[in-house]
């Protein structure tokens, strides 16, 4: 299936109402699917009932996870499956504790039945994995901390 086909999917998805969308052409087959979000009156709702104590507690979570996160990210490079290994059977491209270098392979992020390699933009050890195997990424998120 053509990228363009794709991205023209994909504008139409996000200007519409609809969640998910799948189209097959021949043997091909795209499934896009939007997040969903709180609705606004749900969120009023949390931010009525909220008390001081919690949104504290909220924002004290929020600056241990910005103290946390000492090192250098590495993010994925587009929207796919994050893999850590090969194949389901192998050992894990790289762990909590292991030195990298710069080139070094990190994992695998699988986009449109095509597996993707992501190498380290820096040397370093890697001090926390911030994905689950086989969970769905994003764009720019963070998968890696090097230290």
């Amino acid at each position: 299936m053509d990228i363009r086909k794709v991205k023209k999917l994909i504008e139409m998805l996000e200007a519409s109402d609809l969640e998910e969308l799948e189209i097959t052409e021949g043997e091909e087959s795209v499934k896009l699917v939007k997040r969903t979000t709180q609705s606004n009156s749900s969120k009023e709702t949390k931010e009525q009932i909220s008390s001081p104590k919690e949104e504290e507690s909220e924002q004290q979570a929020t600056n241990e996870k910005v103290q946390e996160i000492e090192g250098e990210e590495i993010t994925s490079p587009m929207v796919g499956t994050f893999y850590t290994a090969s194949s389901p059977g192998a050992d894990a491209f790289v762990k909590v504790g292991d030195k990298v270098n710069e080139g070094d392979v990190v994992c695998i992020v699988e986009a449109m039945k095509m597996m993707n390699e992501i190498k380290s933009d820096f040397s370093g050890t890697v001090s926390k994995i911030l994905v689950e195997n086989s969970d769905p990424v994003e764009f720019g998120q963070p998968l890696f901390i090097i230290s």
